[in-house]
This record gives C-alpha cells, structure tokens and sequence, in this order.
C-alpha cells in the first residue's frame, strides 16, 4: 500500500494526500446509521480533474479500492469508507465555471454548495429549482451522483432532469463528456442519465452543466390541519389529480412530526391534529391567491382547518416547521431515516401502515415528506445504547421498506441505495434487471475499484 502513496505523492501537488488517521477517521463515514465503514488509506483531496485522474489511473494500477466524496451529507452510507480504499474528496473543486444567461445553463464543479449555485444564478434572474434538505451543505456533485431531489420536486422534478451533461473520469483515469449543453439532443445512448444516481460507483463526476429556469417570484404559502392522515392524503390526491397548475411545494407532516418540532421549537400549530399539510405557489401575486384559495376549499372539503399566509413573510413562518425537523430530530437522538415513494392514491395505505408498525414495534416513527411527488420519509427514532430498541428499529426498516414495494412503490425516491437499502434492491429490481446493472459495472470498473459494495454487489454475476 506505501507503493501507491508514494506514487501519489509524485503525481500530485503537496499536501493533497492526508494520511493523518484522525482526519481520515472524520471522513470515513456519511450520517445513515445502521452502516459499517472502513479504515481507510487516505484521504485525497482533489482540486482538478487532472488530479481526479491520476488518482484513479494510480488506483486502478494498484488495485486499490476509491471513495469518491463531496460533502458526505447523505443518509445511506454511500460515501463511507471501505478497508484500504482512498477516500476521495472533492470538495475542494467549487468553482463555479460559468453562467450562461442566453442558454439559461450553468457550469460547476462538483464541490459547489447547492445554496451558492442558486443564490449565484438568481444575481442573473435565473433559478436551479432542485433544492435536498440539506441544499446549505450538500454539493451538486453530491446531488448528482444519488439524483437528489428536494421540496420543490412536485413541480420541478429531480436533479437528473437539470443535468444537460457531465465530465466524468472513468475507473482507468481516462475523462469523458456526455451530453450536452443544448436544450435538445438525442444522439447516442443517454451516458449522462447513466452517470446522475449512480453514486460513484460507475465514475467520478468532475464537471456538471446544469439547465436553469428564469426566477419564479416569491412563493405564497397556505397550511391546513386535519383530524386524520387519511384525509389530509386525500386531499393531496385530489389536488393532485386536478387540471388546476401544480403547486410549487407540497409537503404532509404527520403528528409525531409535529411533536418532535413541538419539543424543539413551539411555533402554535393545534395540539389536537394528526397531519398538517404545506403548500405554496410560485404563480405569483395574481394567480397564487386562487392556487391557495383552491388548496383550502379542497382542505376543508376533507375536514382540514387552512390557513393562508398574507405575506411570504408569514409563508416562511408557516414552512419554519418543515425546514426545522431536520435540526429536531437530530437532538431528538438517534434515528433511521427512509424514503420510500409510493403511487399518490397509496400515500394514506403507506401513512396508517408506517403507524401500524410504529405501534408493532413500540417505536416513535415520525412520517413527513413530499407528499405531491408520493415520497416520505418514515423517520425511526431509537436509542442507540439500547440494543433492543437498535433491533426493533432494524426490523421495522425492513418492514417500511417492504410495505413500500407491497403498495407498488419504490424503496428510494431521493436518498440513493448506499449500504442501508443495498439488500432490498434485487427484490424491487429482480435478477435480470440486477445482472444488468452488474454487467454494467462490469464494463466500466472491471477492475471494481469505484465505491466497491455500494447499490449492488457482484456476487452472482452471469457472464
């Protein structure tokens, strides 16, 4: 191993190879729990693709297995380190190359913070609509490799349909571009969609130009509460289900949620409602009241209580429990989160089956998440000293997630495979789909040193 750390050294500029092992340790883990990391050789940090390169031309001469990382804001263990492996970081990549106002397209580097790149592109007028919960730390790069999705998806749609292109550097260090910076292109297999949501396991992404839209004026927000989780799905469903425009945010809360806000911060929601839905419009001043007007016909249709915001101000007061669960269930203690995504007219079967559980279990689940786009987030709070409760909460993630393919839905929407969900993919899959993800693998990282263990395995492979 000192053979390929001395070759680093040579090729790359001092001080990019960090063998100090309490640093490398901090870098050896993303925050899903329930995963097994490595102890890794060193931690690389990259700041060209040239370096990206040589690291992994070195890596694939000497058979040493590579991390790739950008902020490891993830929840599934895709960015954790594996025995031996170079932990690759490129954080150190954020530049933003350009912003193309007439193409309406940016070109970053995969170390660009998800915030800097929106708040850069709206000094043009322009907007990058995919916005994870963690769009304050997280990095496009990031965002790219496990096709991140976010608040405003039910409208905008998910990182891979914002990627016009990428550079990539292959498992051999050779660099390839796909797609392209035009608005329409259709020759040759579509390599780019290949590479969004393969979570390093194919390449290493080093360069992304990313489609814009012109800035949307500030959204108005409208909140509703309701007496079951059953009717506050309903009324998504329907609103959904609607010819009225999509809103531009649409998120279900249930009462354990709210709770858990509660406990963190009391922002004066009824003590007595077991959901409460959020959603706003981004049609502007003209057409946004009706959007809200029509959302709280159909809220108090199904027994919901609505409120709408008189102002962005009061709509951002109004989000504030949203945007604070992330923070509260974090002091809340340990805990596993999911996000399965299933059809819209299941999300009240997946709300009361996730209660179910919960109940089995005698665990507090917490189910909040984008309730237009059918994706939650069944949260498992646990105690992590306590080995019961850490088997409990193990038994009731596979039951979330089986729950989820029995309603014909999806065991990621947004979050990736990683380690967590890596077992459950051949069951959503089946073999030959997962022969031809392995045959892919195969071709592009034949000697499987790309994030190796991570979204699938190669054992039983038909060559």
């Amino acid at each position: 191993m000192t053979g390929i750390l001395d070759a680093l050294a040579e090729r790359l500029p001092p001080g990019a190879v960090v063998t100090d092992p309490d640093v490398v340790a901090a870098h050896g883990s993303d925050h899903a729990p329930f995963c097994a990391s490595g102890t890794a050789l060193a931690l690389v940090r990259a700041a060209s693709t040239a370096e990206v390169s040589a690291v992994l031309e070195l890596a694939s001469e000497h058979g040493v297995p590579v991390v790739p990382q950008g902020a490891r804001s993830g929840l599934t263990g895709g960015a954790n380190a594996v025995e031996g492996c170079l932990l690759l970081s490129l954080e150190r990549m954020d530049a933003i190359l350009g912003i193309d106002t007439t193409e309406q397209i940016a070109r970053v580097q995969p170390g660009v913070v998800n915030a800097d790149l929106s708040a850069a592109v709206a000094g043009h007028g322009l907007y990058y609509p995919p916005d994870p919960a963690s769009w304050e730390w997280s990095t496009i790069g990031g965002n790219a490799a496990t096709n991140a999705g976010g608040l405003c998806c039910v409208k905008y749609g998910v990182t891979a349909d914002f990627v016009r292109g990428l550079e990539v550097v292959l498992a051999d260090g050779r660099v390839v571009r796909t797609g392209r910076p035009t608005a329409k292109g259709v020759a040759g297999y579509d390599l780019t969609r290949l590479f969004v949501g393969s979570e390093g396991t194919l390449g290493v992404i080093t360069e992304i130009t990313v489609g814009l839209r012109p800035a949307p004026e500030a959204p108005l927000t409208a909140v509703a509460f309701f007496a079951s989780a059953r009717a506050a799905c309903t009324t998504v469903t329907e609103l959904m289900a609607s010819t009225a425009p999509r809103p531009s945010m649409l998120e279900l809360m249930d009462r354990a949620s709210v709770d858990v806000v509660r406990r963190y911060r009391d922002l004066g929601f009824p003590d007595d409602a077991e959901a409460m839905l959020i959603m706003q419009s981004d049609r502007g001043a003209g057409l946004a009241p009706g959007d809200l007007d029509r959302f709280a016909g159909l809220a108090a249709a199904h027994g919901g209580d609505a409120l709408v915001a008189a102002d962005a101000a009061e709509g951002e007061l109004l989000l504030e429990a949203r945007r604070s669960l992330a923070i509260a269930l974090e002091r809340a203690g340990s805990f596993l989160s999911e996000d399965v995504c299933v059809p819209r007219a299941a999300l009240a079967d997946l709300m009361e089956g996730v209660a179910a559980i919960s109940a089995r279990h005698g665990l507090a689940i917490t189910c909040t998440g984008h309730a237009g786009d059918g994706n939650m987030h069944p949260t498992v709070l646990f105690d992590a000293d306590d080995p019961d409760q850490v088997a409990r909460s193990a038994r009731a993630f596979d039951e979330i997630m089986e729950l989820g393919l029995a309603l014909g839905g999806t065991i990621s929407g947004e979050h990736g495979i990683g380690l967590v969900k890596r077992d459950w993919l051949e069951t959503e899959l089946g073999a030959v789909s997962l022969d031809l993800h392995r045959g892919i693998k195969d071709l592009l990282d034949p000697k499987g040193i790309l994030n190796p263990g991570k979204v699938i395995t190669m054992e039983g492979r038909r060559r």
